[in-house]
């Protein structure tokens, strides 16, 4: 039986959660830009630790790692620009800025 990847899985479900609020900022808020760079970086995270868990060699694992922290670092940076410019609801911020925070820890 394949052991459970924290990591793995906070960043997809993370994944969900930036494409759901893509959504909500795109056709509710009329918000086009902004979103598009989260989209981008917050879904990121999550295919770069799977390249990781699939690397050939450590450098490899350690370079992969290395570029979805960095996303989740852009990503955190959108949020609370959307959050401060009143596109995204701060109740809507939080949590996904927590997700992020969470997974630059593991």
């Amino acid at each position: 039986m394949e052991e459970e990847n924290i990591i793995l899985q906070k960043s997809y479900s993370s994944a969900l959660d930036i494409i759901k609020t893509y959504k909500h900022l795109r056709f509710r808020q009329k918000e086009y830009e902004l979103s598009k760079q989260l989209l981008r970086s917050g879904t990121s995270i999550g295919a770069n630790v799977e390249e990781a868990d699939a690397a050939p060699t450590k450098k490899d694992f350690a370079n992969k790692m290395s570029i979805a922290s960095k996303e989740c670092k852009e990503s955190h940076y959108w949020i609370r620009l959307l959050r401060d410019s009143d596109f995204l609801e701060n109740e809507k911020a939080e949590p996904l800025l927590d997700e992020c925070t969470q997974i630059k820890r593991i």
